[in-house]
């Protein structure tokens, strides 16, 4: 954010993902379905024209890698607090222009009649 307040947000919002994770016997030997949303606040620049390049911003890719292909196969999670962790680690670990990370994780095997159950975690850069 600049010191006006302004501030730039990039989104992934519902990627399922199969994990391993859980701390019950019938949920640590399976992967189970997480749904996750990433939210990354970026430093912003001061305008954006049409030609500004993208290292002004930041490739929303990073942010699917982050919540996807980056979270180690085979590793257990007992915690889906642990997943969000490893995600929002391995996005600070790629830019320094983020300030703010939010993930949400939605355990979709406990739903029953489709509500959302899960946590949202926050961190900002220290």
């Amino acid at each position: 954010m600049n010191g006006e307040g302004d501030y730039l947000v990039l989104e992934v919002d519902d990627l399922d993902v199969d994990v391993l994770t859980g701390i019950y016997s019938e949920e640590t030997h399976l992967p189970q379905p997480l749904r996750i949303s990433v939210r990354a606040t970026l430093e912003m620049a001061d305008r954006y024209a049409p030609d500004t390049h993208l290292n002004h911003s930041k490739n929303y890719m990073d942010l699917k890698h982050a919540a996807s292909t980056a979270l180690p196969q085979g590793q257990h999670f007992t915690l889906i607090e642990a997943v969000a962790e490893h995600i929002i680690e391995t996005i600070f670990l790629q830019d320094r222009k983020v300030k703010h990370i939010e993930v949400k994780i939605v355990k979709l095997a406990l739903s029953e009649r489709g509500e959302s159950i899960g946590i949202t975690m926050g961190r900002a850069r220290k």
